[in-house]
């Protein structure tokens, strides 16, 4: 597969580049789609790990620009139903998938008006630009003016967000008053910090001259605190009064509209609300019905109640302080590590690492996170908060370490970026559902391969799974209240009503994609199992796994394919 062209990924370009001649047509396709993606969402340039690629610009958020990406996604789309994808190599149908998805997910998407309502505590500028700064690029005179191009734009770029948003109240968008109330908070944090401690001020603290470390704090200082204290004083004072009680997308204009593309966009299926609850609820009762019989012979339980009362009540399951927490989950790292080889034909080389929540997010309802580097010298991050560590479990802080690490995110996401080469578009996270469906499924590994130290861990990623599908079409599509919705999170075991208030927040602002985790470890579990009744003795675990992730972060539909066509050659080699 042809390699992308740099100077074609120029951001700063007003034209979107044409493809080479000596490229097939679905390269020159992933070509376009990349340099469409990257002018979009710049802040996916450090993600990537295209070297060269410029990073002085911030996302285009004003109505003609994303009218000039509408009709690029449009001329994308109409060529890519003119190839055939029967007649694609491996790689190629690999980008043909992931292209399509996307596609058909933006195009529909464009219903929801995202940008008349872009206020959030998990994915608003003030968080995802604060990550940005610390991962742009310095040390060389291109970078610098890259960085003083795209920091000197954050005003003109917060002006126009406030325009959108008092648009967005115009026409009847408003986000939800608990929302707005935990960016507040967050803005506040970055303004009580000195321009030398701020996030933004980050590329310069990673560079040596000395005349752009004092122009970027400046624009630091005056410029990017100015605008934060400009969006906190609307927020506070003009948008805050208008914002609405309610969490649900059914409240906005076309929610329903929305919602469904939402979850397409999150699950890369074609079901609809109910059909999504109805998967998530029968997931729930059986694992409900496991809970009591593992509560029964661990602590002669009898109901789902008592069984999470003693797993809660159990002074082993808790930490006596934020150290605590922080040094299990790195032993736990280092376990699972370990352990987790057993299961695979290899693991990544790529190191992982467990990293404390900056200040600036911790308190805002923030979760655990990992974070990418495609730099393989360096190592993957899970950002561990500490909000709650007062009430967080040993086993609950022992699935997220697998979730997030090895071989949850790292492992997949690592191995990823190996394949890269034969198909650009996978350095760019595309699939939500694969990626958190595959962290999903590998918390069930994990206590298959015997990870889990506590007793607990078991019951409480029993307790939690799945309900995710049910809460979130609860809320958006089906008229659950705010109490109701908490009511259910807090009978999972795995939140008190603080951390279920944080999830309710994290849904309002990021609906379906609750979905995607088990949406996507559901198909996972369902392909193995339907791999092992395929092929009896000739199935092998790590020759599965190596199947699923070998192919990159597929849309499921694709993997099921990808899965399948495997298990006929296994079958035919078996057989020989």
């Amino acid at each position: 597969m042809a390699g992308l062209t740099i100077a074609a990924l120029a951001l700063a370009s007003t034209a979107l580049p044409q493809a080479a001649a000596a490229q097939s047509p679905i390269d020159a396709l992933s070509d376009r789609y990349i340099t469409l993606l990257l002018r979009t969402y710049p802040e996916l340039v450090p993600l990537s790990g295209i070297e060269g690629a410029r990073q002085s610009a911030l996302p285009p958020i004003d109505a003609e620009s994303l009218k000039t990406v509408a009709a690029e996604e449009d001329r994308l789309w109409q060529d890519l139903n003119g190839v055939d994808e029967a007649k694609l190599d491996d790689a190629g149908r690999a980008s043909y998938a992931l292209m399509a998805d996307g596609l058909e997910a933006a195009r529909a998407q464009r219903v929801c008006k995202q940008p008349l309502w872009s206020i959030s505590h998990m994915t608003g500028w003030q968080v995802n630009f604060s990550r940005l700064a610390q991962a742009q690029a310095t040390g060389t005179p291109d970078a610098r003016e890259d960085a003083i191009r795209r920091w000197e734009s954050l005003p003109a770029y917060v002006d126009r967000d406030i325009a959108n948003l008092r648009e967005g109240l115009k026409q009847g968008y408003a986000v939800p008053r608990s929302v707005v109330t935990r960016v507040i908070g967050q803005l506040d944090r970055l303004l009580a910090l000195p321009a030398e401690q701020s996030p933004f001020y980050a590329p310069a603290r990673a560079d040596s001259d000395a005349a752009f470390k004092a122009r970027f704090k400046t624009i630091v200082a005056e410029g990017v605190h100015g605008a934060v204290k400009r969006y906190r004083d609307f927020l506070a004072g003009e948008y805050l009064p208008k914002a609405r009680e309610g969490i649900a997308l059914s409240a906005l204009p076309n929610g329903a509209a929305c919602y469904q593309a939402l979850l397409r966009a999150s699950t890369t299926l074609d079901r609809t609300p109910a059909e999504v609850m109805a998967v998530g609820e029968a997931a729930v009762a059986q694992n409900v019905k496991d809970i009591i019989a593992i509560g029964g012979k661990r602590f002669g339980t009898s109901d789902l109640a008592s069984t999470l009362a003693a797993v809660k009540d159990a002074p082993d399951n808790h930490f006596t302080t934020a150290d605590e927490l922080v040094d299990f989950s790195k032993r736990g790292l280092a376990r699972t590590t370990k352990l987790s080889a057993a299961a695979f034909q290899q693991l990544p080389k790529q190191p992982a690492a467990i990293e404390v929540l900056p200040a600036t997010e911790a308190g805002s309802g923030v979760p655990a996170h990992y974070i990418p580097e495609p730099d393989p010298s360096k190592p993957g991050r899970y950002m561990l908060p500490l909000d709650h560590w007062k009430t967080e479990t040993k086993g609950g802080a022992e699935i997220t370490v697998v979730h997030e690490t090895i071989p949850g995110h790292h492992l997949q996401i690592a191995m990823t970026q190996e394949l890269a080469a034969k198909v650009p578009l996978l350095r760019i996270p595309l699939v939500g559902a694969y990626i958190e469906g595959w962290a999903r499924y590998s918390e069930r590994l994990a206590e298959e391969l015997g990870v889990y130290e506590t007793p607990y861990a078991g019951i409480t990623r029993r307790a939690w799974m799945a309900r995710g599908m049910v809460v979130d079409p609860g809320i958006h599509a089906f008229g659950w209240s705010r109490e109701k919705a908490m009511a259910y999170l807090v009978e999972s075991g795995r939140f008190d009503e603080a951390a279920a208030a944080d999830m309710l927040d994290r849904i309002a602002v990021i609906p379906g994609q609750l979905t995607s985790y088990d949406s996507g470890g559901l198909e996972i579990a369902a392909l193995r199992a339907e791999s092992e009744a395929a092929l009896g003795k000739c199935f092998n675990l790590p020759a599965f796994h190596q199947q699923v992730l070998s192919g990159g972060a597929l849309p499921l539909k694709a993997l099921r394919s990808r899965v399948e066509a495997w298990q006929i050659a296994t079958r035919k080699a078996c057989a020989k």
